[in-house]
């Protein structure tokens, strides 16, 4: 399995980080990808990536709950980045209106930026939206012909929404919220073809049940596999199968 979307260098998982990817490859995770917040974060997520360079893979990105009046700058240091060393993707980006709308027209610009960055550097983009899901639709199907590729992270949305994501040649991100009693998700991805799916669980964030509510971890990829299985009608394996082969052929590995 490969856990598309997880901060394995956040504060809550970093003491503990050889304990976290032990039980992970015990569940059977291989593969982490580590989204970027801002330049707060990259000196631990890049020597988590370089401590484990077979297993860990850093994207380079400006989270839309940090974009702040220093915006330019942050975007400068990703330009930077890029320009040093490889990446496995641009993100997290997007759009997020839940906390605040201050800086609603410098998230637009921080996305269209990290969006050039991945057409640059021919990168997957992982997206992030909240209270935001149809407005960076909107964004991202101006670029369907551009070969612009990538996953919306931890997505929650309906089938409309899938549908719209699917067809702008985006993979959809599914993590604990599918397991969750309320969720709406079983019944979205019911409709959806397996091939569109990537897994993630957003560590430390967002377990899943039985863990919800408490820190969140890779290993833990387990029970979001188990109920897309149930939702589905097949197999563990064959979820595993899919998603890795999905994940692969997006970051390319």
């Amino acid at each position: 399995m490969i856990d598309t979307h997880c901060h394995l260098y956040s504060s809550e998982l970093i003491d503990d980080i050889e304990g976290v990817l032990a039980r992970a490859e015990a569940a059977g995770v291989t593969k982490f990808y580590l989204p970027a917040i801002d330049s707060s974060t990259t000196e631990q997520m890049l020597w988590l990536a370089d401590q484990y360079p077979a297993k860990c893979f850093a994207m380079a990105g400006l989270h839309p709950c940090s974009v702040k009046e220093n915006f330019e700058e942050e975007l400068a240091h990703i330009q930077d980045m890029l320009s040093q060393r490889t990446f496995a993707a641009i993100g997290e980006t997007a759009l997020d209106f839940y906390w605040d709308t201050s800086y609603k027209q410098q998230q637009y610009i921080a996305l269209e930026r990290q969006i050039d960055m991945a057409l640059q550097y021919d990168l997957p983009l992982v997206l992030h939206t909240r209270n935001a899901m149809q407005e960076t639709i909107d964004v991202i199907q101006k670029y369907r012909s551009s070969g612009l590729r990538g996953i919306f992270h931890c997505f929650g949305g309906s089938l409309d929404e899938a549908t719209q994501i699917i067809e702008a040649g985006f993979l959809l991100g599914i993590g604990g919220v599918v397991t969750y009693k309320k969720s709406t998700l079983p019944q979205v991805l019911a409709g959806i073809d397996m091939r569109h799916m990537v897994l993630e669980t957003d560590a430390p964030y967002l377990a899943p049940v039985p863990y919800r509510g408490k820190r969140n971890e890779s290993s833990y990829i387990r029970e979001v596999v188990q109920k897309i299985a149930e939702i589905k009608q097949i197999s563990r394996e064959e979820v595993d199968a899919i998603t890795s082969q999905n994940a692969a052929s997006l970051f390319r590995i």
